[in-house]
């Protein structure tokens, strides 16, 4: 049987249609700007983001470095969540690659305030760094897939800009965040100078993220671009994955939300889950285990068919996407159920 694999969005593989597509694809030398479907999948995207202009680069990871670079100055400091993917899983770009410090925040679920913000600049002093930026996750990542308010959005906007500060939107799972909300990606983007959208997570690509901003900003990331290697040759092929995705992958999301509530629904039955279904928002899933170990209790479920990762904290994370279907998901809190009561059993034999 095949492995379900909920371990991340990541796991998206594209679709024969998308493949098609992306053979298909007209390709030219990307660093000149001469590649046809890179060009288009710009445009689409920043139409989408209702900026002016977007730049297609490797990663999320890239896409949010060059961002803090574009930003703020080496020496400076980025506010952000404490949970926000730039301060964990970024390899330390933000300082290697920006130079910047990162200045977190307690927010609940990855979501912080205007007050948290204004509390957070530092004085107009040379004996501190200077705050230049706020960077907003969302969805946020280890808040559980958490939307974002669209006020909220705007109130901590409002905030730093009376402080003079830029705005950058780590929205990896943004189309997430609108599928979920009703709130066009337009609206969420307007307050940011600069927003990241990954193209291979919920949204099916195989590689690919995007930038998008003004055109002056964008020129100064498209500098940064070549700096670290990210300009590309004939990239039509992997840019046509994209731009299929953003034409047929966005409402579909909303399946990808269904399973998640139907996984957490199903974990919540199960003796030893702890849960609650009403946090699930979009395509993630967060839960904790009694009595059992997650490091016992990951590999043990890979070896039944199913595959999720460590949510930390203790917790488990567990991600649906489009190569998941519902029956999977029931496939999936059968082998948990499983799993947990011979683990569960094993344990209070030892005691």
């Amino acid at each position: 049987m095949p492995l379900i694999d909920l371990y991340s969005d990541t796991a998206t593989k594209p679709s024969a249609e998308m493949r098609r597509f992306m053979a298909d694809a007209a390709v030219g030398d990307e660093q000149k700007g001469e590649d046809p479907t890179v060009n288009a999948l710009q445009e689409e995207a920043a139409r989408l983001l209702g900026k002016e202009a977007a730049l297609f680069l490797p990663s999320s990871t890239m896409s949010n470095a060059i961002a803090f670079a574009v930003l703020a100055r080496p020496g400076d400091e980025v506010i952000l969540d404490r949970t926000a993917h730039p301060a964990h899983y970024e390899g330390g770009g933000a300082g290697a690659i920006a130079g910047v410090l990162l200045r977190p925040v307690e927010g609940e679920r990855g979501i912080f305030t205007a007050e948290q913000v204004r509390a957070a600049v530092r004085p107009d002093d040379p004996h501190f760094p200077r705050t230049a930026l706020v960077s907003v996750e969302n969805t946020t990542n280890q808040g559980g897939g958490a939307v974002w308010p669209i006020l909220v959005v705007r109130s901590v906007a409002t905030e730093a800009r009376r402080h003079g500060l830029r705005l950058h939107l780590d929205g990896a799972r943004l189309m997430n965040a609108v599928v979920a909300s009703g709130t066009p990606a337009r609206e969420y983007a307007a307050p940011f100078d600069l927003v990241t959208l990954c193209l291979s997570k919920g949204l099916g690509a195989p590689v690919g993220s995007i930038l998008a901003g003004d055109r002056t900003l964008l020129a100064e990331a498209r500098r940064w671009k070549q700096r670290l290697g990210g300009a590309m040759r004939q990239a039509g092929i992997i840019a046509a994955g994209g731009l299929y995705a953003l034409r047929h992958n966005i409402d579909r999301l909303a399946d990808d939300h269904a399973n998640a509530r139907r996984l957490a629904e199903g974990l919540a039955t199960l003796p030893g889950i702890h849960v609650d279904p009403a946090t699930v928002e979009t395509n993630m899933v967060f839960f904790e285990l009694e009595d059992v170990d997650p490091g016992t209790f990951l590999p043990a479920i890979v070896a039944a068919g199913v595959r999720m990762s460590s949510g930390g904290a203790g917790r488990v994370r567990a991600v649906t996407h489009l190569d998941v279907s519902a029956a999977d998901i029931d496939r999936a809190v059968e082998v948990v159920g499983s799993v947990m009561r011979e683990l569960r059993g094993t344990a209070a034999h030892r005691v």
